[in-house]
């Protein structure tokens, strides 16, 4: 019989990648319960925006207008003054990458489904896994400023701050610059910052509604680039705690329950908006509520490497035998009006 050429190895695992069904392996590796990066905000329906081309993403905000418009008499000699009312910011790509490998002999061993559920899904499963995490991490951790080569995540767009108001400064240990602006020079580019002390109607519901309005701008301006759909499309991020006594309040103003325990679960909202439990959140003691306006508030790729997944090729080298997958992933987040969007914690 003639020899496997490495060539036919490769086009036989790259064709039966694109075709896998389902495994019949059970998959207990995942160590959180929900992933809300890749099954939501990293999805169209989430609001992730595709960006054509760049070494990095630039966009202008209009960060003032100038003060006030002149009341004048009869006769009133004109003056005429240019407002320089525009800043920038800028966003650098971050890259993630991940691979899979396979070992020549064990396509040979394995043959049809068994290929399939012993070689190569679990090896595909377990990437997407590793990306999963990944990003939950990236998004919903502390930001890192030393770790300069991980995407921007929730918490360097939306800072904490124990003063009510707009108050959410610049992520850095130094307080100046955020995205590359300083904001000394664009006072409004804050978001909005609340405390509170229990999660009751009294207290967290009555603070929450207050930011609520703080934070729906509505332009006077009848142009569709400045009203846009702000404040429609709404999410809040809580943790288990907060989301647990959120339910609570729920089910205590509904005196028609039925004989369901908890009617509420996976259901609440706030003003129509959902609130969804993020799971890495409950990794902070603060108990935050993020309010979010995903208009404003959204992950960008990079066209051409979103989620892309190369053609398995032979390692060559020292491993003669080897054949690895890389899917790469170009991307970041941005935040272009950052007083749409609120956060609120136990101080």
């Amino acid at each position: 019989m003639p020899a496997v050429k490495d060539a036919e190895i490769a086009d036989m695992l790259t064709t039966t990648l694109a075709k896998m069904g389902e495994g019949r392996f059970q998959q207990i590796a995942q160590e959180l319960q929900e992933f809300e990066v890749m099954g939501n905000i990293l999805t169209k329906r989430g609001g992730v925006k595709i960006i054509d081309s760049g070494l990095a993403i630039e966009e202008t905000l209009m960060t003032a207008f100038g003060g006030r418009s002149r009341w004048v008499g009869l006769f009133t000699e004109d003056k005429y003054d240019f407002k320089n009312v525009l800043k920038k910011i800028r966003v650098e790509w971050t890259h993630l990458n991940d691979s899979m490998m396979f070992e020549r002999r064990m396509t040979l061993e394995n043959r049809g489904k068994a290929r399939i559920n012993n070689v190569i899904l679990p090896q595909k499963a377990a990437m997407m896994l590793r990306l999963a995490h990944t990003l939950e991490d990236a998004f919903f951790d502390d930001y890192d400023e030393a770790a300069s080569l991980k995407m921007w995540g929730l918490k360097y767009w939306i800072v904490k701050n124990s003063s009510t108001g707009f108050n959410g400064g610049s992520p850095n240990a130094d307080g100046l610059k955020i995205a590359g602006l300083t904001l000394s020079t664009a006072p409004t580019y804050q978001n909005y910052t609340f405390t509170y002390t229990a999660v009751t109607k009294a207290d967290f519901v009555k603070k929450l509604r207050t930011a609520h309005r703080k934070i729906q701008w509505k332009s006077p301006i009848n142009i569709a680039q400045f009203r846009g759909d702000f404040g429609e499309k709404r999410i809040l991020y809580v943790n288990e705690p907060t989301i647990s006594s959120i339910e609570d309040i729920g089910e205590a103003q509904n005196e028609n329950l039925g004989r369901d325990l908890a009617p509420y679960d996976g259901t609440m909202t706030f003003r129509r908006h959902p609130i969804r439990w993020a799971v890495k959140l409950d990794d902070d003691t603060s108990n935050p509520v993020y309010m979010l306006d995903k208009s404003t508030i959204h992950p960008v790729v990079l066209k051409g490497d979103y989620m892309r997944q190369s053609d398995v090729y032979p390692l060559r080298g020292k491993q003669h035998n080897v054949f690895v997958s890389d899917i790469d992933l170009s991307v970041n987040t941005m935040c272009l009006n950052r007083r749409a969007n609120a956060v609120g914690y136990v101080a």
